[in-house]
Parts: C-alpha cells; structure tokens; sequence
C-alpha cells in the first residue's frame, strides 16, 4: 500500500510539474516569424547576387544559347526550391504554435 501511495504521489507531483513547464514555454511566435522571415529573407538575397554572379561571368566566356539554357533551367529551379523551402518552414512554424496553444489549452483546464 505504501508504494502504491508513493507511486500516486510522485504522480500528481510530475503532472504538476508538466503543466508548469506547459504554461512556461509559452513562446513569443510572432518574434520568431519575424526571424525566420528576415532569415528567408537574406537567403533569397544570397541566391539572387549568386546568380547575378553567374550571369555575369558568362560575359567574358563564349558561352552556346544551349548552356545558357540549361543554366538558366537551373537557376528557376534553385529559385523554386528555395521558395518551396520557405513556404514548409513557415507552415511548420505554424503547425508547432497550433500545437503547443493546444497544449496549453488542455493544461488551463
């Protein structure tokens, strides 16, 4: 009986302990999205001067229409990969402050 006692007390003593660290993680979302949107921000930034780049050295090369055509495929695609990219970062950013209001919702109650 009196490890079952104990059992029940150690318990009730993590549940409160759970609920209490629920209610602290209580996290600034909006500052986050901020930073994850200035973050996509810079690495958009980052691959357009990377292709401004590229496109600027074929000056000084014989370059054929055919690689310029296959580098500019290329660049389209590193353009909406990197967008692709964003859009599930911020929809996972979204998914997990969903989630953890709900949690908080079940331990207010």
């Amino acid at each position: 009986m009196r490890k079952f006692s104990g059992w029940i007390v150690a318990l009730l003593l993590g549940g409160f302990s759970l609920a209490s660290v629920g209610r602290a993680q209580n996290m600034d979302w909006r500052a986050q999205r901020k930073m994850l949107k200035s973050q996509q921000k810079l690495e958009w930034h980052a691959l357009k001067v990377q292709q401004q780049n590229r496109k600027l050295s074929w000056k000084g090369q014989k370059v054929t229409s055919a690689q310029r055509a296959t580098a500019n495929h290329e660049m389209q695609r590193e353009r909406r990969d990197l967008k692709l990219r964003q859009r599930d970062a911020l929809q996972d950013m979204r998914d997990r402050s969903r989630s953890q209001r709900a949690i908080q919702r079940s331990y207010a109650r």
